[in-house]
């Protein structure tokens, strides 16, 4: 069996040393593909040459995070919609809406948010979704699309029932971080797991940040890398009650089918 991993900040100046390195570590951890999160106009351009000097193990996104929602332009609604129309990247995103650190106004990431998701319903193209703190506003806006766009995944939740019931009663897909492997803010995540339907939920590291606390012995560095990943997997199996190569097998097909690399 093998994994994907569907967000590594890949593209992230803490991997510019050793990427081979931990490409090849996390084929030997089973984690075989990886989708590059494209999250601003260096990460978007990086991200797509990292696809194309990796084909076939590293595939794309490009979008605009809400932190940076501000520094939209002209230039990232052009990579977004030439890059899509070449097939160079699998998803439209990061994008969405952020009120925890509140970077951008909350005006701005709107507007920014609902423009990214009409640049992926011209081209057909799946969403990859942030959202934090902005519940309400996020789903709204998102209502709004949906009918024009094919699929789209909150990436690294980290909400309760609550959140997830509004998502899939949607037809969303979830993404699960090494947030469930924290049993210090985690719990909620925790319990919730077990109610995402095997055909909606999808794995990732969001490395180099999220960390998995779970892993034994402890890392020397706080950087994460996709070669943990299944550590994410097997607190996801432990609070679903499944075996970890159920898990495995279940995320790889919902990824392969939401990002059409099958």
């Amino acid at each position: 069996m093998t994994m994907i991993d569907i967000g590594a900040n890949l593209a992230h100046e803490s991997f510019d040393d050793d990427r081979d390195a931990v490409l090849d570590r996390a084929a030997e951890a089973g984690v075989t593909r990886c989708i590059i999160t494209g999250s601003d106009l260096a990460s978007n351009r990086a991200a797509i040459d990292l696809a194309g000097r990796y084909p076939g193990r590293c595939f794309a996104t490009a979008g605009l995070h809400p932190h940076h929602a501000s520094d939209w332009n002209d230039e990232l609604a052009a990579i977004m919609r030439e890059s899509a129309a070449a097939g160079d990247i699998v998803a439209i995103g990061e994008t969405g809406l952020d009120y925890f650190r509140d970077i951008s106004p909350r005006d701005v990431q709107q507007r920014v948010f609902a423009e990214q998701l009409a640049i992926a319903a011209e081209h057909g193209m799946p969403v990859f979704l942030h959202q934090r703190d902005a519940h309400a506003d996020f789903i709204a806006i998102l209502r709004e699309h949906l009918p024009h766009l094919p699929r789209a995944v909150v990436h690294c939740f980290t909400d309760g029932r609550d959140v997830l019931t509004d998502y899939l009663a949607e037809d969303l897909y979830v993404s699960v971080t090494g947030w469930i492997c924290d049993e210090r803010r985690g719990a909620d995540l925790y319990d919730a797991a077990a109610d995402i339907p095997d055909d909606r939920l999808m794995i990732e590291t969001d490395c180099p940040y999220l960390m998995p606390r779970t892993i034994r012995p402890r890392p020397k560095t706080r950087r994460n890398e996709p070669a943990n990943l299944p550590w994410v997997r097997d607190s996801v199996a432990a609070a679903r009650g499944v075996a970890p190569e159920y898990i495995e097998q279940l995320t790889t097909a919902n990824a392969e089918r939401f990002f059409a690399l099958v």
